[in-house]
């Protein structure tokens, strides 16, 4: 059996090193636990077997069986939906939307912003979007333990990526965010965070 059947019979994630969103859906991996093989590519590889799967060849792409996915979002969600223990979605459709809405704003507002910064560092409307933004976030935490309530969701799993990489963009949180630094802390501490990271990604703090 070749290679690729072979990885089409098992889930699988076709993952960047250090990207963003790749790295959201390797925490969900380990959150639930599931057995998955991660492919790790970058653009400057040739991997045929990404160009079969995704026609933009980005990632993350996720292979299970039959099912090919290529939306950070969506992959969430249905790994989420597919093994719904411990659930990262809440259950009622209010809550729902008002998740699915906050991950849209993160993605349009803050996620173009570290694009961007990884692109050049020195791009001064970008550090300013990312730390106002968070910023503004802060004072949710004085009443809440996640970004959404109380319950660790897939608000958070998208958070924690970002946050880790804000000193390798030359990012420092003022004193007004402190609280932001905690929960961070927090995220960072979490197995499956610990889990998730490449090597790549482990380098950008020392680690």
């Amino acid at each position: 059996m070749n290679t690729l059947a072979t990885r089409r019979s098992i889930m699988t994630l076709y993952s960047g090193t250090d990207c963003v969103m790749s790295h959201a859906c390797r925490i969900v991996l380990h959150e639930k636990d599931i057995e998955c093989e991660v492919v790790y590519t970058d653009p400057s590889d040739t991997c045929q077997e990404l160009a079969d799967f995704n026609p933009y060849y980005e990632t993350p792409t996720l292979v299970d069986r039959d099912l090919i996915l290529y939306d950070p979002t969506i992959i969430n969600e249905y790994l989420d939906e597919r093994l719904p223990h411990p659930p990262l979605m809440p259950v009622d459709p209010v809550s729902r939307a008002k998740q699915r809405l906050m991950i849209m704003r993160l993605n349009r507002d803050w996620f173009n912003s570290i694009r961007a910064l990884q692109a050049d560092t020195k791009d001064r409307a970008a550090h300013k979007i990312l730390r106002d933004g968070l910023i503004s976030i802060s004072p949710l935490f004085t009443e809440q333990e996640f970004a959404m309530g109380d319950e660790y969701s897939l608000v958070d799993v998208i958070l924690a990526p970002l946050l880790w990489r804000l000193p390798s963009l030359n990012i420092t949180l003022p004193k007004q965010a402190q609280l932001v630094e905690a929960y961070a802390e927090k995220l960072f501490a979490r197995e499956a965070f610990q889990a998730s990271m490449s090597d790549t990604e482990r380098d950008l703090r020392g680690f």
